[in-house]
């Protein structure tokens, strides 16, 4: 998942050396940390939030297959 959010976040923003993810677990849910630079944000939320949304969903198609849960925490 790291990897997957990585790439995605990576292709979007104009700094991809600022780009952080963290993944840990607690008990049946994977918590996914996304920091970018402040320049950035705006490009990895989208407009309304979609690109937010669809990082979301794609992260929750894969820890279904898991049987767990996901949230993905966009930081600053």
């Amino acid at each position: 998942m790291q990897e997957l959010i990585t790439f995605i976040a990576t292709s979007l923003v104009d700094n991809p050396d600022d780009v952080q993810v963290t993944v840990t677990e607690e008990d049946d849910t994977i918590l996914v940390d996304l920091a970018v630079s402040k320049d950035d944000l705006g490009k990895v939320i989208g407009k309304q939030g979609r690109t937010a949304r669809a990082m979301r969903s794609l992260l929750s198609a894969v820890a279904g297959k898991e049987d767990k849960m996901s949230r993905l925490n966009i930081l600053e």
